[in-house]
């Protein structure tokens, strides 16, 4: 496989000069650096690398023009704008080519050291351009049928874990050579780690067999965290940081609905956007290089007042004592109730963004239902693979942030259909076809398909949690005001004081994120969420 390539174009032959040779220093080794003076000459020579079938990682050039020309023929590759030290006026065109997505980011020339800021950006856009066009080295590899829900949930909990895996289909020559190596004769999937080889294994099962953490150290912690998503990690690098002893306890994968996102551009700190399973990697270790513990695809099941403390039961049995608990345990995707859907979730039917199913839809005609920041980030996702995106829209509008809006109406092969509803799934053994209705004319349509993503909206998970604290009619958590002292029917507030904030109706026990009643959305309200839990706990535990 020849280098992939990094090609620089900048009329300036001194700054041209200092960028081939830094990046020549670093990224020489494993990519070809190109270089040319002549936008026109570049693009001729890119073409020809890519006819030849080499890739092109990374361009960089002061032109937008020359960029999105590059953008046509190579629309894989990473797009860096030049832009020179005291040139004012192109920063408003720059900027809008940020906001459209037209670019990744922008360098200031001459660039100066290279360590300050031209390799740490792009080592990042490299490593990003890595993990979507270059398959990893597996740690694991799973033999099974490829549309059973059941592989389906494992490529995603995988991916969303980050942990690399190869997926063969039972019936492929690979996949029946592996399962005779294997000696596997049992049920499928088959989930193989070295010599060692699983029959349809529980996530617990796979867990274990990777050396995760899925019991508790014991004694007495400060604080259980129940849930992992950003707000359950916001609140144990916050607490850990401040000297308690934290317990994470996550059922799936760290990141919760947010680790399905596959670039949010959003959140502070981040200018280049970040994928909700990196954001949630750095995050957990960062609050284990602070002191918290993590126990990984453990639900719990029971939660109780002992006394000064909480009794914490997971699944399984397992009984954890802690002075507060935190329920971070976010929501999960609602169902789209039409005909055919139930029968096909995992063949073809996916609820979330399931970035992991989206290399196997490369040329195919997919669908995203839903009108959200969400769905938006889905069908960006979705686009760089598949051949048509269609946004079905049940109202007259999107309803997600400005940026996604702009990126997606610069997207072509992104078609909104606005005041739409999907009435029925049809399909055998996987998606064939969907059929939709017009809202607005009655008009009915049948289009093919190969797969569809279902991003209408969240419920909490609190339904283990009907008789312990108040939720409100939809199942969120009520906290701080919102608790009722006198509710019929729910239960009740025993304290003459008033609830810290944060707090729900059982003392020293707190709802941070997505899963408490109107809670404001997203990755930073969520992120604030998870540390004004904290700030309470130590008001309640001082009291």
């Amino acid at each position: 496989m020849p280098e992939p390539i990094v090609c620089v174009v900048d009329d300036d032959p001194d700054v041209l000069a200092a960028l081939a040779a830094a990046l020549e220093r670093r990224f020489g080794a494993e990519y070809r650096i190109m270089t040319d003076v002549s936008p026109a000459a570049a693009l001729e020579r890119i073409g020809e690398a890519c006819d030849a079938g080499g890739d092109v990682a990374l361009v960089l050039s002061t032109s937008l023009e020359w960029l999105a020309s590059v953008h046509d023929v190579c629309p894989g590759a990473s797009r860096c704008v030049l832009v020179r030290y005291g040139d004012g006026g192109a920063y408003p065109s720059v900027r809008r080519a940020l906001v459209l997505g037209e670019v990744e980011t922008y360098i200031l020339t001459p660039p100066g050291d290279p360590e300050e800021r031209l390799y740490p950006v792009i080592s990042e856009i490299l490593g990003r351009w890595i993990r979507q066009r270059r398959p990893r080295v597996p740690v694991l590899r799973i033999v099974g049928e490829h549309w059973a829900r059941r592989c389906h949930e494992l490529r995603d909990r995988l991916s969303r874990a980050s942990v690399a895996y190869e997926f063969l289909a039972h019936d492929s020559d690979d996949g029946r050579r592996l399962l005779e190596w294997a000696g596997h004769t049992g049920n499928l999937p088959a989930v193989i780690f070295g010599r060692t080889c699983l029959a349809d294994p529980t996530d617990v099962q796979i867990a274990r067999m990777l050396g995760a953490h899925t019991e508790p150290d014991g004694g007495l912690y400060d604080v259980v965290v129940v849930g992992g998503g950003p707000a359950g990690l916001s609140a144990a690098v916050i607490g850990a940081s401040d000297g308690l002893r934290i317990l994470v306890v996550e059922r799936h994968a760290f990141g919760g609905q947010a680790g399905t996102s596959s670039l949010i551009r959003n959140y502070v700190g981040f200018p280049r956007g970040i994928s909700g399973a990196d954001l949630a990697s750095r995050a957990q270790e960062q609050a284990i290089s602070l002191g918290a513990e993590f126990i990984i695809t453990r639900g719990v099941s029971a939660l109780e007042s002992r006394g000064a403390e909480r009794r914490v039961v997971l699944e399984e049995g397992t009984e954890v004592l802690a002075r507060t608990v935190v329920i971070a345990t976010g929501v999960a995707y609602n169902l789209l109730a039409c005909e055919g859907m139930a029968a096909l979730v995992g063949k073809g039917v996916f609820y979330g963004a399931a970035t992991a199913e989206a290399p196997a839809f490369a040329g195919r005609d997919v669908f995203v239902v839903g009108a959200g920041n969400s769905a938006g980030q889905a069908a960006i996702h979705l686009a760089r693979y598949a051949g048509t995106v269609t946004l079905i829209v049940r109202g007259g509008a999107l309803t997600m942030s400005d940026y996604l809006v702009k990126q997606i109406e610069r997207t072509p092969s992104i078609h909104i259909r606005l005041d739409t509803q999907l009435v029925r799934a049809e399909g055998t053994r996987r998606l064939e076809a969907v059929h939709l209705s017009n809202t607005a004319t009655g008009e009915s349509e049948r289009l093919y398909g190969a797969a569809v993503f279902v991003l209408i909206g969240a419920g909490p998970h609190t339904a283990w949690l009907e008789k312990i604290v108040q939720r409100d009619g939809h199942g969120h958590i009520l906290t701080g005001r919102h608790v009722v002292r006198g509710g019929a029917g729910m239960p009740r507030w025993p304290e003459a004081r008033e609830p810290f904030t944060l707090e729900t109706s059982l003392p020293g026990v707190f709802a941070a994120g997505d899963v408490r009643h109107r809670s404001p959305r997203g990755v930073a309200a969520a992120v604030a969420d998870g540390a004004l839990a904290i700030r309470s706990i130590f008001e309640y535990l001082g009291d």
